[in-house]
């Protein structure tokens, strides 16, 4: 059975709401999160780091990879993912990096300079810098969310789980705004469903 560490309002919400949009049995075990001001690896995890899964003797962190383990191990009627013959494969692959390569990192230093140093010189400039640089990358979504509900068109899969968490904490930084009408509906969408409500539950 696989263990998932977690901690409300961190990437483990992620494979919370994958584990159970997949009906996967799981251990939860619920951490307090700690300030990562003295170190990257300064949670009570085997790894330091949040979210760790323990599947037999397979201990990771890493969300995404987290994620792409679970489908190779888990979806093998690809539920979440699709094949590798699909003509879907390369849009899914491209968003679930976008979510954690492209949109997250100028959220991330945005969130570390509001958070954890608010009274670093210049951190002001940085935090409207990294803002306009995350806004840029929900313009290009915005731009490329097709007609359907997901990132695949009528198909859920776990890239809208990647892309969730990230623009949720989006959201909450004021990153997303009127300016991504489509990317609002869109996160909306995910927010009703079950498992992301179970995930983000006390957590977002």
């Amino acid at each position: 059975m696989i263990k998932l560490y977690h901690a409300p309002r961190t990437r483990s919400v992620r494979i919370l709401q994958l584990l159970e949009e997949l009906g996967i049995e799981y251990e939860l075990e619920t951490i307090e999160f700690n300030r990562p001001t003295e170190s990257t690896y300064a949670q009570a995890t085997p790894l330091g780091k949040l979210p760790v899964i323990e599947d037999g003797d397979v201990v990771m962190c890493e969300s995404g990879a987290i994620v792409q383990f679970i489908l190779e191990r888990y979806d093998r009627e690809h539920l979440l993912s699709p094949p590798l013959e699909s003509p879907l494969r390369g849009r899914f692959l491209q968003w679930m990096s976008f979510a954690e390569s492209t949109a997250y990192p100028p959220i991330g230093i945005a969130v570390w300079y509001t958070l954890y140093r608010p009274d670093a010189p210049g951190g002001a400039e940085v935090v409207a810098d990294q803002k306009g640089r995350a806004a840029e990358a929900l313009d290009f979504l915005e731009d490329q969310l097709g007609e359907g509900p997901w990132l695949l068109g009528e198909a859920f899969s776990a890239a809208d789980v990647m892309l969730g968490f990230t623009l949720t904490v989006a959201q909450l930084f004021g990153v997303l705004s009127e300016r991504h009408p489509r990317t609002q509906g869109y996160l909306a969408r995910l927010q009703v469903r079950p498992a992301f409500q179970k995930a983000a539950a006390g957590s977002l």
